[in-house]
C-alpha cells in the first residue's frame, strides 16, 4: 500500500495524512470496504441505509477526502492519533482527482470478489460501477477546502452523495448540497458535549448550534441528524434532543447505538453499548417531544432507529424504475 511521506516537521513515527493499514489511499483520499458492501455482494444482507433510504450497499463507496478530525469523540472506533496532523502542509488534490481516486480505490478493494463463488457475476459487475458514496469513513470532511465542488463532481459522475459531518464548519455546509446531509448531534447540552465529543476547538458547540440553522435553511437537500447513543453518558433529557432536531427542521432523525469496537474499547466499557430495545426506548422518549416525526422505523441488526415525517423515506431517484438506474450517462445526479 502507498504510504505518504511525513509532513514537514514530522518524524517518521508521527501522525500521517493516511496511516490506517486497513485504508487504501491516494494522497489524502482514503477508502475502505464497508462490511455491508461485502455482505451485500455475497447475498448476506444490506446496510440499514438500504432499508431506510434505498442505497444499494454493494454499489456504495465508503471514503473520506481528509482523515484529520477536529473532535476526539470517546465512542469513535478510530485511533485519535491519526486525526491530529497539521493541515498546513497538505497539497490538496482537485475534486475530480478525488472522485477518480475514490472509484479506483473501490474497484481495487472489491476486485477479489470477482473470483468468489458466493458472488453473482452481475452483482460484482454492478459493484465495479458504484452509484453511491458515503463521505464518512474517517476524519471531518468539511476540512477539505473543495468539498462543495467534490460533491458536484460525484454527481456529475452519476453518483449520489451521503455526507456526514460533525457540524463544526457551518459556513462550509451552507455551500454543500449532497443528496443527503448528515450532522452528528451527540449531546443536547454543552457539558455532555464536552465530555462525549472532546472537541479540539473552543467554539465547536456554538458552531454546531449554528449548523442547525444552516440545515433548517436547506431546500432540496435531504437532512438527517444522527445521535450515537451511549448508555449512561448522553441518553438523558430527550426533550432537549427534540428541541435541537426541531430547530434544524431535519427531514430524518437517526438514533444509533454506540458499538464497542476498535479503539473505543480503550476509552469506554462495554456497558456503554445499549441494546436495541434501549435505543428504541430512548427514541420513543424523544418522539414524544417531536410530533412532526410520527413515523418510527428500526433495523435491529444495526441497533438503529429512524424518526421520519412520513412512511416514504427513500431517496426518490433510488426507487425502482427511476431513470437513475439507467446509468450515469443517462441520469446524472442533481
Amino acid at each position: 500500500m502507498w504510504v505518504p511521506a511525513p509532513l514537514p516537521g514530522m518524524s517518521d513515527s508521527g501522525p500521517r495524512q493516511v496511516d490506517d493499514p486497513d485504508y487504501h489511499s491516494r494522497n489524502h483520499t482514503a477508502a475502505q470496504t464497508c462490511g455491508w458492501t461485502a455482505n451485500a455482494l455475497r447475498g448476506e444482507g444490506r446496510c440499514y441505509k438500504n432499508t431506510f433510504y434505498g442505497i444499494q450497499s454493494h454499489r456504495c463507496i465508503q471514503m473520506t477526502p481528509v482523515v484529520n478530525c477536529n473532535e476526539r469523540c470517546v465512542f469513535c472506533w478510530r485511533d485519535h492519533q491519526g486525526h491530529s496532523y497539521e493541515l498546513d502542509g497538505v497539497e490538496w488534490d482537485d475534486p475530480e482527482a478525488v472522485v477518480e481516486a475514490s472509484i479506483e480505490l473501490q474497484r481495487q478493494l472489491l476486485s477479489g470478489f470477482g473470483g468468489n463463488d458466493q458472488v453473482p457475476r452481475e452483482a460484482f459487475e454492478e459493484a465495479m460501477e458504484p452509484r453511491h458514496v458515503a463521505i464518512s469513513l474517517d476524519g471531518e470532511p468539511t476540512l477539505y477546502p473543495y468539498l462543495p465542488e467534490l460533491i458536484k463532481a460525484f454527481h456529475d459522475h452519476g453518483i449520489t452523495t451521503f455526507l456526514v459531518s460533525n457540524g463544526t464548519r457551518p459556513e462550509m455546509l451552507a455551500d454543500c448540497d449532497p443528496t443527503q446531509l448528515y450532522v452528528s448531534v451527540d449531546a443536547a447540552d454543552r457539558a455532555t458535549f464536552d465530555d462525549v465529543v472532546g472537541a479540539t476547538e473552543d467554539d465547536a458547540w456554538d458552531r454546531l448550534v449554528d449548523t442547525l440553522d444552516v440545515l433548517a435553511a436547506k431546500g432540496e437537500t435531504r437532512t438527517v441528524l444522527r445521535t450515537t447513543v451511549l448508555q449512561g453518558f448522553n441518553d438523558h433529557h430527550p426533550e432537549w434532543y427534540a428541541g435541537m432536531y426541531d430547530r434544524a427542521d431535519a427531514d430524518f432523525v437517526e438514533l444509533k447505538a454506540y458499538m464497542h469496537v476498535g479503539h473505543s474499547r480503550g476509552r469506554l466499557d462495554r456497558s456503554a453499548m445499549p441494546d436495541h430495545e434501549e435505543v428504541l426506548a430512548f427514541t420513543g422518549a424523544v418522539q414524544e417531544y417531536l410530533p412532526t416525526h410520527p413515523v418510527l422505523r428500526d433495523v435491529e441488526d444495526s441497533r438503529v432507529a429512524l424518526l421520519a415525517r412520513d412512511e416514504d423515506t427513500w431517496v426518490p431517484k433510488l426507487k425502482g424504475g427511476s431513470e437513475f438506474w439507467n446509468g450515469p450517462d443517462e441520469a446524472g445526479v442533481d
